[in-house]
């Protein structure tokens, strides 16, 4: 047995983010790029070793391909260590055989070894797709103090946001009476935050009983969370009032790139006293023309802008030409946008071209029924033909001929 940790991390990142459609055709949720020169991954990493987390196991699935060799050998976040650091947890053959992960808990069940390894004392399972910094050091000392076996990160959100969240009932000392699973009518705006620390000898058991048990869902917000709660494990909330978003929407992820533009949002990606790492190849500076026309936007390195830009991210080699326009828009790496092309309340993927005088995306206010209004996605390496259309709400993966 290796020396103990008193605290390792576990990251669940195997998931589809299917609600995130064509953006992970091809790559796994936590991998989608970010505010110019992220990828979602990069925040709950960055907030472990931040926090004095040196030992993470990333748990993958669906396209780990690119989220793998993104991670690599966990340099970028000072990760590379002969002890401890980043470790890729993919499903395994096993004696009994090979089986996928069916649940976030069956994830961390399928790799007790891994954990005993390290026999850490506390266990914290985190989420993948969550933009926010937070120190998980302060969470772990809240947790000792009151002698815990599950803390939960709760977040206060608005009343009429509280029905897609799991819920929570807080006593004054932070105690959990009760849970509600994204009820229809709320009585709490207490919200899980899908971040929790375990103490490791009781979650151990609990992850065994529920592996044992086949009518579980194997997952820990349905079935070990409630379980504990049952047999009168102590448990606790954990508040934060910091700067939260769960990314696994279109709508959400679009947001919370222009959340970096706005100043009334508190999340400042600047500020070297809790810094978000990355891996990022070498580009050089980015060039902005005399013709352009750049107002409130985050340009990445190696871009050329000749064109106007308002309110967008555009992620590092991205080119806007003369004459075109890129308006409350998420533009990702190498992309290219055309001599007259509109891009407007948009995500456009990696390396994709719209050409000359096309038109993406609608602003809602051209929309008389904003139930058909939405964020437009074209899809990696797509090509949107020269004046072709694509209206709100839709999302592209294969190439749009032009109009002739």
């Amino acid at each position: 047995m290796l020396k103990k940790t008193e605290c390792l991390a576990m990251l669940l990142a195997g998931g589809q983010g299917s609600r995130l459609g064509i953006l992970t055709k091809n790559i796994a949720k936590p991998a989608v790029p970010y505010g110019g020169k992220y990828r979602i991954i990069d925040f709950p990493l960055s907030n472990c070793i931040n926090s004095g987390i040196e030992t993470v196991g990333v748990l993958t699935q669906y396209q780990p391909l690119e989220l793998n060799d993104y991670i690599g050998n966990g340099q970028p976040w000072d990760l590379d260590r002969a002890y401890g650091g980043v470790h890729i947890l993919s499903p395994y053959q096993q004696i009994k055989g090979t089986e996928w992960y069916k649940g976030t808990a069956n994830a961390i069940y399928q790799n007790i070894n891994f954990i005993d390894r390290y026999n850490p004392e506390y266990v914290a399972v985190l989420s993948g797709d969550h933009i926010y910094k937070m120190d998980y050091n302060k969470m772990l000392e809240f947790h000792k103090s009151k002698d815990a076996a599950c803390t939960i990160a709760m977040l206060e959100v608005p009343w009429e946001e509280a029905s897609r969240f799991g819920l929570m009932f807080v006593n004054d000392d932070g105690s959990i009476t009760d849970f509600e699973e994204k009820p229809k009518n709320p009585r709490s705006n207490k919200a899980s935050m899908g971040v929790y620390i375990f103490t490791w000898s009781k979650l151990r058991q609990y992850l065994i009983d529920d592996e044992a048990n086949p009518e579980s869902h194997n997952d820990f917000g349905h079935n070990v969370i409630p379980a504990m709660h049952q047999a009168g494990e102590r448990m606790f909330a954990y508040k934060f009032d910091g700067y939260w978003k769960d990314v696994g929407t279109i709508e959400s992820l679009w947001e919370a790139n222009l959340d970096l533009l706005n100043p009334k949002v508190d999340l400042d990606l600047s500020d070297d006293s809790w810094k978000i790492y990355s891996r990022n190849p070498v580009a050089p500076p980015h060039f902005v023309a005399d013709s352009a026309k750049v107002e409130n936007s985050m340009i990445g390195e190696g871009c050329y802008i000749a064109g106007e830009v308002d309110y967008s991210i555009l992620f590092s080699n991205v080119t806007v030409e003369e004459g075109a326009t890129v308006k409350y828009s998420i533009v990702m790496p190498g992309t290219t946008i055309k001599k007259g092309a509109v891009v407007e309340y948009a995500m456009i993927a990696e390396n994709a071209v719209v050409e000359e005088d096309a038109h993406i995306g609608e602003s809602p206010e051209k929309i008389d029924n904003l139930e058909n209004w939405g964020v437009t996605v074209i899809g990696e390496k797509v090509t949107v033909g020269k004046g072709a259309e694509v209206k709100a709400k839709e999302m592209i993966d294969e190439d749009i001929k032009g109009v002739k």
